[in-house]
């Protein structure tokens, strides 16, 4: 009797392993979080992304790179490969019922707004354009994404992404030119003060409007002579002009801006910060531009309407 009933608990205690390891494998399976939720379709990223991807199982983070293998870059005589990075890549991760994505996006200049448009057009967000070398030739900048939302709009987003990047590496992006001096400047002021309804200054040929804003820091309120400004500069002529300068947005503004801006044909050269602990934080894009002075002037006051009052 007792022989059967040690049998019989042999049996019952291998068929609760079985049980337990068999649950485990579900639960851990590339399909099925621990939450029961549907995990990251990997296949699908990849196959729209256009690159193979790896998965850390670890943080549940599902990674595809673009090593900029086609660019010879130099910083300060160092003959530079893409682990000492220079490698594109795109990092996505579940986030309740939607997924996250984040990434950074290495472009030489006169790829940056190409990239830029096609990024904004598709849904993501833009989130930082920067350099992270000094004496690097030729010049490369790094635009930092992200997004949330759906898994197959954001990976096909990061995908055409990277496609624009491969189409205009070797010199077929954007490059906007004009020789003009501002000592020849001869556009009419009129034109832009009608435009935003407000007056400028003219001085050595450059004809500059600000506009001021205000947050707050270290329980002071700080504004425009302090640098919390959106600024424009125009020289040329009213047919052929370059408009160059800062625009200050709270974080929720930055991307109708740069939409608005793009949507000119106005060219984004950066986007950081210019202070730390203000209240509410601001965010600061610098552009350029080569074109008619009416028609940056009216992209400029598109852009500051994204803004409300």
């Amino acid at each position: 009797m007792r022989k059967g009933i040690t049998m019989n608990a042999r049996i019952l205690y291998h068929l609760t392993i079985a049980c337990t390891m068999t649950i485990v494998a579900l639960l851990w399976s590339p399909t099925t979080s621990l939450a029961g939720e549907k995990a990251l379709d990997t296949a699908t990223i990849e196959r729209l992304a256009g690159v193979k991807g790896e998965l850390s199982e670890k943080e549940g983070v599902f990674k595809v790179s673009v090593p900029r293998r086609d660019l010879v870059i130099t910083v300060a005589g160092v003959k530079m490969t893409p682990p000492l990075g220079l490698t594109s890549w795109a990092a996505f991760q579940k986030a309740g019922e939607q997924v996250m994505v984040m990434g950074d996006m290495v472009m030489l200049e006169d790829q940056v707004n190409p990239v830029m448009s096609v990024a904004l057009d598709n849904g993501l967000e833009v989130t930082a354009l920067h350099n992270h070398f000094f004496w690097d030739t030729p010049k490369v900048m790094f635009m930092h994404i992200g997004g949330m939302g759906d898994e197959v709009k954001l990976a096909g987003a990061v995908g055409k992404v990277f496609s624009t990047i491969k189409n205009t590496s070797g010199g077929r992006g954007e490059v906007p030119r004009v020789e003009l001096s501002p000592a020849q400047t001869s556009l009419d002021p009129k034109t832009i003060e009608d435009i935003f309804s407000m007056k400028g200054q003219l001085a050595n040929g450059v004809y500059k409007v600000i506009i001021g804003r205000t947050t707050t820091m270290h329980g002071h309120e700080v504004g425009n002579t302090m640098g919390v400004n959106t600024w424009a500069a125009f020289a040329g002529s009213d047919e052929k002009a370059i408009v160059d300068g800062d625009f200050v947005m709270f974080e929720g503004e930055v991307q109708p801006v740069f939409k608005a801006l793009r949507g000119a044909g106005i060219h984004i050269v950066a986007l950081h910060h210019h202070m730390l602990e203000e209240s509410p934080r601001t965010v600061f894009l610098h552009y350029w531009g080569v074109g008619p002075t009416r028609e940056f002037a009216k992209g400029l006051k598109a852009a500051l309407e994204t803004q409300g009052k």
